[in-house]
């Protein structure tokens, strides 16, 4: 009996140490099939624009090609929580943007930790914001514009891409700043609100100059101010907030990737890496240029590097949003 049992028992650890073998190999072996990358907004908006360059550049990384599903609705946090909620094995990933750092504050019933519930692969880039409006509105300046809506108030309207999303918190931030409310108008994406804006459905909106950028040029939409410190490169035209009067307004809606938690170590660094890849990537560089981003530096692009500015701005928006009195559905 006892020397069945040794048997036994010998018979499993050989079995384990085979398992743990069997990982790192399991691993050199990934990715084997497509990657699923969740992008929790509407196809057509900046996010979408952002995921589908990068997706392109890490799929030729890794050998296998990486397919963009768009999961839009409740300001992001559908797609975040089939992600939160799915295997961690790599297979599947998201990009998302500063609203991942928004959602504790916003909703309530949050049915993910935005920091314990997901590995992070890396900050992707600083999307600049523009303060646009429709063709036919009315002031012709920044400041113009500022004083209208305080001479106006709640009779103007203004779109964002959900609550919580990069517009409405925008949006937040420079209604507080002049001091004066306006009416909201809610979409599901920057896209589809962008479509009304070209028809005239509603008076301006804060977003990111990967919507923005063409549309101004082509004079399409009013360009009044972007929320940096310093004028953008491809708007040169275009002064900032602060030029307008309202000193040290920024605003940037940053992005990044994240996999669900519990993600193998190699996968990590070959995601990590692939994405690094990305970010050097002469076309990938490019084409972001011509909406108006930069990539972060490669020392901002790490795992570590992510964790550390997600739980950062974690804390920044915090008082912000419960000041506001905003809250998701």
């Amino acid at each position: 009996m006892r020397k069945l049992f040794v048997g036994f028992a010998g018979s499993v650890a050989a079995a384990l140490l085979s398992m743990s073998a069997m990982g790192p190999a399991a691993a050199q072996g990934f990715p084997s099939r497509p990657i699923t990358l969740i992008v929790p907004a509407a196809a057509g908006g900046p996010t979408d624009a952002v995921s589908r360059l990068v997706a392109e550049s890490m799929g030729r990384t890794l050998g296998q090609q990486i397919v963009v599903e768009n999961v839009g609705g409740a300001g992001g946090t559908i797609g975040m929580t089939r992600v939160a909620k799915s295997l961690a094995d790599g297979y599947m990933v998201t990009v998302w943007h500063i609203a991942q750092a928004t959602a504790p504050s916003l909703y309530d019933n949050l049915r993910y930790n935005v920091i314990d519930d997901f590995d992070s692969i890396g900050r992707i880039a600083d999307v600049p914001m523009t303060i646009v409006g429709k063709s036919g509105l009315e002031p012709k300046t920044a400041k113009e514009l500022i004083d209208w809506i305080k001479q106006k108030k709640t009779a103007v309207t203004y779109a964002h891409a959900g609550i919580g999303s990069a517009s409405h918190l925008c949006a937040i931030m420079f209604m507080s700043a002049i001091d004066t409310q306006m009416t909201a108008l809610s979409y599901r994406g920057t896209g589809p609100a962008m479509s009304d804006l070209l028809g005239g459905q509603f008076d301006m909106m804060c977003d990111q100059t990967t919507t923005t950028t063409a549309q101004i040029k082509d004079s399409k939409i009013k360009g009044y101010a972007a929320t940096t410190k310093e004028r953008l490169k491809i708007l040169p035209d275009l002064p900032t907030l602060d030029e307008a009067g309202l000193k040290n307004f920024e605003v940037a809606a940053w992005h990044a990737m994240w996999a669900p938690k519990g993600l193998p170590a190699d996968v990590q660094k070959k995601l990590s890496d692939a994405l690094q890849t990305a970010l050097k990537d002469p076309k990938v560089i490019e084409r972001l240029a011509a909406l108006g981003i930069e990539p972060v530096k490669p020392e901002q692009a790490t795992p570590q590097a992510l964790s550390a500015h997600l739980k950062a701005e974690v804390a920044k928006w915090s008082p912000v949003i419960q000041a506001s009195g905003a809250k998701g559905n």
